[in-house]
């Protein structure tokens, strides 16, 4: 009997939502795969903005200190949600499933991949915060390796008074418009610029940014993971993304494979055929893998 195609679970960045995958999952789609998305809590249609936002006139230091009405949004409920999501794609695949994670997406999948290693065929970070044992994402963002980073200019009040890290993707003036773009979009359109943004939230909750990543070498180290490097990033900059996959492979052990686009944070607007196609080749992998290394006993 064939092995299933397949399952992949799309887990999107902080500020963004299922729309961010809109472009691939056609794609993916079309060559038979299940592809499975969600709105993480606190995220698209589970978030909440500060009523600040919607004041008129707009009062900068009010948006800048109210606090965020998802602070008590935990990783562990994102993790729960995410499990919940691959163990449906394991229905549909006899647990083939390919787990993908953009930017601090990235620690969610790893969460998810320390606890359900035994339902995932590989993980996949994008552009994402692949965090070693003991470091939160926020701990790792001051490091030098991201100082290039354009991302932590857009940030908006104090993350431990208003209890989440703040963007404004609202009432922003033209140059917070262009550093969003800079940091994010720097190769997308200006029209799909504009969509993108219209669809960002303000606040991602502290519990996602400040919780220590948790993984271990016989968990998450058993997974086969790879990292799709995006050379153009000014968000999680080039350096930082080797940084990390350099800092984990010498704390968990084994090799992250990698990918490369020459694109910027946001591969999959700019350039989602590409990226599906590296998203194929990582799936036809692990089924390859998963064939040489013959059924379960």
């Amino acid at each position: 009997m064939s092995t299933p195609k397949a399952a992949y679970v799309l887990v999107h960045g902080g500020w963004h939502n299922r729309s961010s995958w809109d472009k691939v999952t056609p794609i993916l789609e079309a060559q038979g795969h299940s592809v499975l998305t969600l709105d993480l809590p606190g995220a698209g249609a589970n978030a909440i903005a500060p009523k600040s936002l919607g004041a008129r006139p707009f009062a900068p230091a009010a948006f800048a200190t109210e606090p965020s009405p998802v602070a008590d949004v935990t990783q562990d409920e994102r993790t729960q949600a995410v499990v919940a999501l691959v163990n449906e794609g394991a229905s549909l695949s006899e647990g083939n499933v390919v787990l993908v994670g953009h930017s601090a997406g990235g620690m969610t999948i790893s969460a998810v991949a320390e606890q359900v290693p035994e339902r995932l065929a590989a993980i996949v970070y994008l552009a994402g915060f692949m965090v070693p044992p003991g470091l939160s994402l926020l701990a790792m963002l001051p490091h030098e390796a991201m100082s290039s980073a354009l991302s932590t200019g857009l940030f908006v009040g104090d993350p431990a008074a208003i209890g989440a890290t703040r963007i404004n993707p609202g009432p922003a003036d033209a140059a917070y418009k262009s550093l969003l773009k800079a940091s994010f979009y720097a190769d997308v359109t200006d029209a799909d610029f504009a969509q993108a943004a219209s669809q960002l939230h303000c606040d991602e909750p502290n519990g996602g940014a400040l919780t220590p990543s948790a993984i271990t070498p016989g968990r998450f180290g058993a997974v086969p993971r790879h990292y799709i490097r995006t050379t153009q990033d000014r968000a999680v900059p080039l350096t930082g993304q080797d940084h990390m996959i350099a800092t984990v492979d010498g704390t968990i052990g084994g090799a992250t494979i990698t990918h490369t686009l020459e694109s910027s944070h946001s591969p999959f607007l700019s350039q989602p055929a590409a990226l599906a196609t590296i998203l194929l080749d990582i799936s036809a992998l692990s089924l390859a893998e998963r064939r040489q290394a013959g059924p379960a006993t």
